[in-house]
């Protein structure tokens, strides 16, 4: 898997890439106010959200991807960004816990296959009081490829059995391309018995 992604950035086949933080991750970041927390972006490509929050005083930022070419792009626009908070590894090998993740573009980049085990995942690598905020397509995208796309409905099998729902609704701030077609959500993991 990490071939195809790879090969996809060194081709520039990134269509999803918006060259940018997107507008509901900012909204949501600017109402942050503890800086220090701990904060993950998994799958995060060029990871456009780590750049804004390094740039806003969020120092515990931590990207994973499983492609190389993107973490370099991320060195060469922030090279004071730490190396070590760079992950190249496989998210369902991270072993760490975080305050916040944040979801964007990855878990449509995932095969269909793999939803519930990122639910799962999620769940258990976020502290006890952490967050899961992000967007998801609202869509079903039926090209065969990734972006897998899905609905409001779909998504709530994999995640009510292990979070507490605090925000589950179709976004009011997507960009234009992705007006009306983007579930934002936050979610907290439900204490385990």
């Amino acid at each position: 898997m990490s071939n195809y992604w790879e090969n996809r950035y060194q081709n520039l086949q990134t269509g999803w890439d918006i060259g940018e933080i997107s507008s509901p991750l900012k909204a949501y970041i600017d109402q942050l106010e503890d800086k220090s927390i701990k904060i993950l972006i998994p799958g995060a490509g060029n990871a456009y959200e780590a750049e804004y929050l390094f740039l806003n005083g969020f120092k515990n930022v931590f990207v994973a991807d499983i492609a190389a070419t993107p973490l370099q792009n991320i060195k060469k626009r922030l090279p004071s960004f730490p190396e070590k908070q760079l992950l190249h590894i496989d998210f369902f090998e991270l072993e760490m816990q975080f305050d916040l993740i944040l979801e964007q573009t990855f878990f449509c980049a995932l095969p269909k296959s793999f939803r519930k085990a990122y639910a799962e995942k999620m769940q258990k690598l976020l502290k006890k009081e952490g967050k899961l905020v992000g967007l998801l397509f609202d869509d079903e995208l039926p090209n065969g490829n990734p972006p897998y796309g899905g609905s409001k409905k779909e998504y709530l099998t994999y995640f009510e059995p292990l979070f507490d729902i605090h925000t589950f609704k179709t976004a009011y701030n997507s960009i234009p391309q992705r007006q009306d077609r983007e579930l934002f959500m936050i979610l907290q993991p439900k204490i385990k018995s």
